[in-house]
């Protein structure tokens, strides 16, 4: 897992053309603990409506979400509902610009009623659906034709999201896959639910899931040998380059054409709500294909965000950092906030790139006193994440003496962490935190009012950073805690 960490880090922010069938989500949320006195059916007390990104809109958020540019490429009605998404949409950075406005066909809205009860989960009792299914027009889907040709020059990869509501037909798909792999770019492919995948002919990759790779291949999956079988007529299906299929708490199955697979496991979890579990992966592979990850590492972290989506309720773009946190967790680091330099130089990378300003600083930390709480509460005040980085007990020992640290780096750490101020606590051997910096390069470096010489200042403010300084703490410092102790010692 750590080297997904990693990769995971390195993704950038690839373009990806997202096309398929934009939705509007609505939550209808209301209080349901009664029945109806005119027949025996619920009363749903409206307290809240909420509007959400849905079907392929979902996945371009989820793009988006993870450090991708979405570029969008579908069809809406020129309604309120089509105003909606492209506001829903643009405030979250994707561009809705390639987004056709239809005026005789209206916005897709799927409305869910759902119940609240006290100390329950939300639970869906009701979808409606406001769609027109049927297939685009010709001059619909010449608009929507070119709409994708200008998104086509720009992106790094295409990804299809199809729910079978008219924008990838059949008759029109794989023009769209010709054009994209002709401009030598990858598409991937989440199905619809059908039986027949030639629309997808020519594809780089297909998503479906179990149900959907049954029914496509025409077999039951139940072990790995009728798996293998399955993936392999799913890609012969569409002549793909290869197949991820999903397979829920079982993790999921890649496969290739040339014959190559594996088996990607993931953690048992609990599952509140699937919908959207789908569109999340795509993105995730979408993202991490675009960036440059392996098929294998960019299943790796599909899975990982569809697991962290089938805890949430409704539809929810799981986060680049939430995915990272995931990573973390599993590889036993978010634990403790005392980190090796090299994991903390990939969450200090997350949390910048996430917007976050990191606060560094560093110093010997021995004899823990309320002079170091003041300057580190004030050093927190700077930024949204404090890096304390101690010097180790070998380089305390040449700075301060033979008789110096006199606690243990590996409890000084403990103590530090255990401050709500401190996010993150590293130990660095070296004299000075000089290497440190080069490496973390933290936006603010932070030192006490007291200390006449900032060590370090010429290299942070060399690729753009700021050097603060606190306000200083009077009569407080651990050689004067060390010298009244040792008084008081003589004086019995």
């Amino acid at each position: 897992m750590d080297h997904l960490l990693e990769r995971l880090d390195r993704l950038g922010n690839p373009r990806v053309a997202v096309v398929g069938d934009f939705m509007l989500d609505r939550y209808v949320y209301g209080y349901a603990d009664r029945l109806s006195p005119e027949s025996p059916v619920p009363v749903l007390s409206v307290v809240k409506r909420e509007d959400r990104c849905g079907g392929a809109a979902n996945v371009a958020a989820a793009v988006a979400a993870l450090g991708g540019r979405a570029d969008c490429v579908g069809t809406i009605g020129a309604d309120a509902d089509g105003g909606r998404l492209v506001e829903l949409l643009s405030a979250v950075g994707c561009a809705a610009d390639n987004l056709v406005r239809l005026d005789a066909r209206p916005t897709t809205v799927k409305t869910r009623c759902v119940g609240l009860a006290q100390h329950r989960h939300a639970q869906q009792m009701l979808r409606i659906d406001d769609e027109d299914a049927s297939p685009l027009s010709a001059d619909q889907w010449r608009g929507l034709r070119q709409a994708f040709d200008r998104a086509l020059g720009d992106c790094d990869l295409v990804a299809l999201e199809d729910y079978n509501k008219g924008t990838l037909h059949p008759e029109h798909t794989p023009a769209l896959i010709e054009a994209a792999r002709s401009a030598g770019k990858a598409v991937v492919v989440d199905p619809a639910r059908v039986s027949d995948y030639a629309r997808y002919r020519g594809c780089s990759l297909l998503t479906p899931n179990r149900y959907e790779a049954e029914l496509v291949s025409g077999m039951r999956i139940e072990d790995e040998r009728s798996l293998a079988v399955a993936a392999r007529r799913v890609i012969e299906s569409a002549a793909a380059e290869a197949v991820v299929i999903t397979l829920d708490k079982e993790g999921c199955y890649v496969a290739t054409r040339d014959g190559a697979s594996v088996r990607v496991p993931t953690r048992p979890r609990q599952v509140y709500d699937v919908t959207g579990a789908g569109d999340q992966v795509l993105a995730m592979l979408a993202v991490a294909l675009a960036g440059g990850c392996s098929l294998e590492e960019a299943a790796g972290l599909a899975n990982l965000a569809g697991g962290l989506e089938v805890e949430r309720f409704g539809v929810v773009a799981i986060t680049r950092g939430e995915v990272a946190d995931e990573l973390r967790r599993m590889v036993g680091l978010r634990g403790s906030k005392v980190m090796d330099r090299q994991a903390l130089a990939l969450e200090v990378r997350r949390r910048q790139g996430l917007g976050q300003t990191v606060v560094f600083t560093n110093g010997c930390f021995d004899l823990l006193h309320m002079g170091h709480v003041r300057y580190l509460r004030q050093a927190r005040e700077m930024g949204h994440c404090l890096v304390v980085a101690i010097n180790s007990d070998a380089s305390v020992r040449r700075l301060k003496g033979p008789s110096r640290p006199v606690i243990a780096e590996g409890e000084r750490a403990e103590m530090l962490a255990a401050l709500e101020c401190v996010d993150h606590v590293t130990v660095f051997d070296e004299d000075t935190p000089c290497e440190l910096l080069e490496l973390l390069r933290p936006d603010v470096l932070v030192k006490g009012g007291t200390t006449p010489v900032v060590v370090g200042r010429e290299i942070v403010e060399g690729y753009g950073g700021r050097v603060l300084t606190t306000a200083a703490v009077q009569g407080l410092s651990t050689t004067q805690i060390i010298e009244r102790i040792v008084g008081q010692g003589n004086t019995d």
